[in-house]
């Protein structure tokens, strides 16, 4: 996937100011493969893919790449992966997905909230082996 140096669209941040530099194909690639491993009924938040992947780097060689907000938009690229069991913090699944994610949740039988909507993420949330 090719993808520009920078973003000219009105409101796009001037790539000098970001923070972290991603070789995008190959970030969203390390997104999409460690997502594919959570098993049903487990969850892993945004930051916590973000720090394996991290962790994983370092133990390479490598840099560390992303953050939280990159494994958003590796996951909004799509792709054949679970995306409904990476939530936030909070254990949210994302806004706009929500009644989808929701119900691929509850038919995994994945710990939510009393109120439904959110994921008990201290008792769902998955560590990859390493």
């Amino acid at each position: 996937m090719v993808r520009p140096a920078h973003d000219d669209r009105p409101g796009a941040r001037d790539p000098s100011e970001r923070h972290v530099v991603v070789d995008p194909d190959d970030y969203v690639d390390q997104v999409h493969d460690l997502v594919a491993s959570i098993p049903p009924g487990r969850v892993m938040t945004y930051g916590l893919v973000a720090e394996v992947l991290a962790d994983r780097a370092v133990a390479a060689g490598r840099s560390p790449r992303g953050g939280p907000r990159q494994v958003g938009r590796a996951m909004a690229l799509g792709g054949d992966v679970p995306w409904w069991r990476v939530v936030n913090a909070a254990g949210s699944p994302p806004a706009h997905h929500l009644t989808r994610a929701l119900a691929h949740l509850r038919a995994e039988r994945t710990p939510l909230t009393t109120d439904g909507e959110r994921v008990r993420v201290r008792q769902a949330v998955w560590f990859p082996d390493e």
